[in-house]
């Protein structure tokens, strides 16, 4: 999803479409004048958000899953120095008190994890920051995920090219309350070389990104994105070390499909569009119906669906299809979560924390209306859920097929779209995967160490984060449930259960958030989301 196709004024419009940056007069490489600032960057960290890095800090009697799918130990002490993990030391057995006076003793600052559980943070692989009609401060997504134990974000884009290079510094040097940021941008974006009109145009760009903070580039491949420029984007992008990741519009995938994309180097796919097109039983497109249109919501996410039976699952061009991305070495991030209203919008509308957790300007954003991206439930039907369930009961398989090939799958949320909320989004999508057919550790290491290892893999950099071991950076959840036992439990909001005197119990969240040695508490973060969205509440209650 992209915030472009919101109701922005037409010179960031300009901005949004072109990917032109304001020159010295004012204007936009397109003519336009020069539009305000897209976005709010994230204010300075205050004092009390979060306590260190400090010299040694120990995080004690935790039971760990250290993210490469093997299954958890504990108790152990984790000790970080700095922003780094340095030990990782058994602290006792299952069932028996903990040992006294453990080393290091040293620490200026310990957590008592007792009971609790350690995972690496996760990595959110599909991210926008918002807009300034919907939700226009950074700080609200950032603390969304964070209190959900997401620790690095890849985004394509987080925010317009000039402020996701800045957040990006002010992440890296402690300055703001954020996750790590990747900041992948559309071709052209943040530049003053004009429009994408070749393939050396293409390569220019590219080269000039590589150089000004751009880490990796996102396709959509239609309009000025022919596969001329894609693939000369493609070659341009292993040059410079920069990661690619394909959103392949629906207008765009009749000239390139997933296979394709593959074929000429691309490094993930997103969502699930340009998958199906890539093995249909019966010609090369899908079977549209005569009156579809692309720029009518309804119809594009309408029809998305019914490509589900023109597939068959196991068969000899489905099998090829995944070896063939395999081969290539294509990541997926199915992103199912911010398709999933459509296959039970209710639900979607109604999930316990949008009350308390969504802005009032992003629930009117999610509301139905022509002229919202993603905002398309203008009639939506049982038929309409019935055939979104059956395309998710085919992708799934087909995500899940290429886990069990050795294919790797990451995790990617796309919220602040179709009733999805930043952090709680991308809970969802862990449980979508178990779904599909993921056990819960293979969830976390798509999560986790698969996340990194993606991000690493364009600059052939080792992988700094994604798993809790000696030498790996501090990015650390902690949580007082199991996640094995119940994904539900990483919610924000909690999971209700039964206790055993007959009570109604609220359990879980995430207690602790480690990003590269500083600690977050979890709640105290979800009570900053909650006072911006009670202050809007209020004055628009006083506007009135």
């Amino acid at each position: 999803m992209q915030a472009w196709m919101t109701r922005l004024g037409a010179a960031a419009m300009a901005v949004a479409l072109t990917g032109a940056a304001p020159s010295a007069a004012g204007q936009t490489a397109a003519g336009a004048p020069a539009a305000k600032p897209a976005m709010n960057p994230a204010p300075a960290r205050r004092p009390g958000e979060g306590f260190g890095p400090y010299r040694k800090m120990v995080i004690r009697g935790v039971t760990l899953i250290d993210g490469t799918g093997a299954p958890p130990r504990g108790p152990v002490d984790i000790v970080i120095e700095g922003d780094t993990i340095t030990d990782v030391v058994q602290a006792g057995w299952p069932g028996l008190p903990l040992k006294g006076e453990r080393p290091p003793r040293d620490a200026v600052h310990e957590i008592d994890a007792t009971g609790m559980y350690a995972l690496p943070g996760f990595v959110d692989m599909h991210v926008h920051g918002g807009d300034p009609k919907k939700s226009p401060d950074l700080e609200y997504a950032y603390k969304l995920w964070l209190a959900h134990g997401v620790t690095t974000v890849r985004g394509v884009s987080l925010a317009p090219h000039d402020i996701a290079v800045s957040e990006k510094a002010r992440s890296a040097r402690g300055e703001i309350v954020a996750p790590r940021i990747y900041n992948y941008q559309t071709l052209g974006s943040g530049w003053s070389g004009g429009r994408i009109d070749g393939p050396a145009k293409a390569r220019a760009w590219v080269q000039w990104a590589s150089k000004n903070g751009v880490d990796g580039i996102k396709f959509f491949g239609w309009n000025d994105e022919t596969p001329e420029v894609i693939t000369a984007a493609l070659d341009e992008a292993r040059k410079q070390g920069l990661g690619t990741v394909a959103h392949i519009a629906q207008p765009g995938v009749a000239s390139l499909n997933a296979r394709q994309y593959g074929e000429a180097g691309l490094g993930t796919v997103t969502h699930f569009y340009g998958h199906f097109e890539s093995m249909l039983k019966e010609g090369r497109l899908q079977k549209y119906p005569a009156d579809y249109n692309f720029y009518d919501e309804a119809k594009r996410f309408g029809e998305a669906a019914e490509i589900w039976d023109e597939v068959e699952p196991g068969s000899d061009a489905w099998v090829g299809y995944l070896e063939a991305q395999k081969a290539a070495g294509v990541t997926f991030d199915p992103t199912m979560t911010i398709y999933a209203a459509s296959r039970d919008l209710m639900r979607a509308k109604n999930a316990d924390w949008h009350q308390t957790y969504t802005l009032p300007s992003l629930n009117d954003f999610f509301v139905s209306t022509r002229d919202n991206h993603g905002s398309y439930f203008y009639d939506w039907t049982t038929g309409n859920e019935v055939a979104w369930r059956n395309f998710y009961g085919r992708f799934m398989r087909l995500v899940n097929d290429y886990k069990n090939m050795g294919g790797r799958v990451t995790t990617g949320s796309d919220s602040g779209f179709i009733w999805k909320l930043y952090g709680f989004g991308y809970i969802e999508e862990l449980e979508l995967l178990q779904e599909a057919g993921f056990t819960p550790l293979e969830v976390i290491q798509a999560a986790t160490s698969n996340g990194a290892r993606t991000l690493a893999a364009p600059k052939k950099a080792p992988v700094t984060f994604g798993i809790v071991r000696p030498g790996m950076s501090a990015d650390l959840v902690i949580v007082p449930e199991n996640p094995l036992a119940n994904l539900k439990t990483l919610y924000g909001t909690g999971h209700q259960r039964l206790s055993a005197d007959n009570r109604i119990e609220t359990v879980g969240g995430v207690r602790w958030t480690v990003v590269r040695g500083v600690a977050y508490d979890a709640r105290a973060l979800l009570a900053d989301v909650k006072a911006m969205v009670d202050r809007q509440k209020a004055e628009r209650a006083q506007a009135r």
